[in-house]
């Protein structure tokens, strides 16, 4: 492996220099063999992977109301869809060497769109459009107007029903900031879209739900969905047009991604900005909605981190974000930025490197990304308990092609 940039736990990565392939509009592919990995290793993690499905119904309407639609306000607002078969594609020095499943079946992708949620936020720190990780949110965000469509009945019904959304305004709201709300640290106190914040995997301890002290933004991870909506509704007020014409323009094009990709958000999230009607989208599933899209395309964004935010000659995420979105969190060492899934001190996969991250949602839906063995690893619908071992097989066979 060539010498050059060093990542941050210390192994070094490929330097960005070499002559590198990226794939055009068609993937180009090798056979196990041509790649030097071995086939029948490989053949035995992609058994893995399709006999470790998950035991969650396809249907994905079923599967939320026996899990997360049982939680307190936890009615699905956003579309679901009934997914696919197992499925997947393994990519080795930028070529697809093994695909299985329906890969061009466009699923929800659940919290994978946080990692491009935090993308779309990285792209407008680059620019300069918000100063710093470290500022507060509170001094990007304008009052938000919600769109309430007229409806029959007394106008007085509406007394004392706020006009404008003010989300970073209690005396703790105030103090969050960006890298906070990137991190899943910042503790934000709140209802967003009908869905408050306590709501989201609540406390066995129904008693703390409104009434605990709160942490100090930085101090304590909580994984949580309505923070996470939150952060899009931020993004959104910092660039001021809806985010899938954001993402699409800014990373998904640039990537050669293809044209059946969306970005889904609450029937209830629409908000009028500077005159027009524009819906806030979700950063993931929990309650339905979010990005929609095919294993080649996940695969084409994994490429891009594993590149480290390059694509061809366009360094579309900066170094510095991708050295960022790396970097541990203090309260929780196996997450960096949102969805950056660390292997730090290879407590999440024994098997793989530490310096191997993922980009993972529920389902599972992982985005597999491994500098040290130039790889990237799109598994969808595996059961949590069976990556692992899928992992185990996978680099065998790279390691005894």
């Amino acid at each position: 492996m060539a010498s050059g940039h060093t990542n941050l736990f210390g192994a070094p990565a490929q330097t960005r220099k070499d002559k590198q392939y990226y794939p055009e509009a068609t993937w180009q592919r090798k056979t196990p063999s041509e790649a030097g990995i071995d086939s029948q290793l490989l053949e035995q993690a992609i058994d893995v992977a399709i006999a470790g499905e998950t035991k969650a119904p396809r249907d994905l309407v079923k599967n939320h109301y026996q899990t997360f639609g049982r939680e307190p306000f936890g009615d699905a607002i956003g579309p679901m869809k009934e997914r696919g078969e197992p499925t997947g594609l393994i990519i080795h020095h930028g070529y697809i060497v093994a695909e299985w499943g329906e890969p061009l079946r466009v699923d929800m992708t659940h919290s994978v769109t946080k990692s491009l949620l935090s993308s779309v936020v990285g792209i407008a720190v680059d620019r300069g459009m918000i100063k710093s990780i470290n500022d507060t949110v509170r001094d990007y965000v304008a009052p938000v107007q919600l769109y309430s469509p007229l409806s029959v009945g007394n106008k007085s019904d509406r007394l004392g029903m706020p006009d404008l959304l003010f989300p970073f305004e209690t005396p703790h709201n105030r103090t969050i900031t960006w890298d906070d709300l990137l991190r899943q640290t910042s503790d934000w106190e709140g209802t967003l879209w009908g869905k408050p914040d306590w709501a989201d995997r609540p406390t066995e301890n129904s008693a703390e739900w409104t009434t605990r002290t709160r942490n100090k933004p930085g101090t304590a991870y909580k994984y949580n969905d309505t923070r996470t909506n939150v952060l899009a509704l931020a993004a959104l007020n910092v660039w001021r047009r809806p985010l899938p014409q954001v993402l699409k323009e800014v990373i998904m094009d640039p990537i050669g991604a293809s044209n059946t990709w969306r970005w889904f958000g609450y029937e209830n999230s629409w908000i009028v900005l500077d005159g027009s009607l524009v819906q806030s989208v979700t950063g993931g599933g929990h309650w339905g909605g979010g990005v929609y899209i095919n294993a080649y395309d996940m695969a084409r964004f994994g490429y891009l981190t594993l590149r480290h935010g390059k694509w061809n000659d366009r360094q579309l995420l900066s170094d510095q974000w991708v050295d960022w979105a790396l970097t541990p969190t203090k309260p929780e060492p196996t997450y960096g930025f949102m969805n950056w899934h660390l292997n730090t001190d290879k407590k999440r996969w024994p098997s793989a490197p530490a310096t191997a991250f993922a980009h993972i949602g529920n389902g599972t839906n992982m985005v597999y990304v491994d500098p040290e063995h130039d790889m990237v690893a799109v598994v969808r619908w595996i059961d949590g308990g069976a990556i692992d071992g899928f992992l185990e097989r996978l680099l065998a066979a790279v390691n005894r092609g």
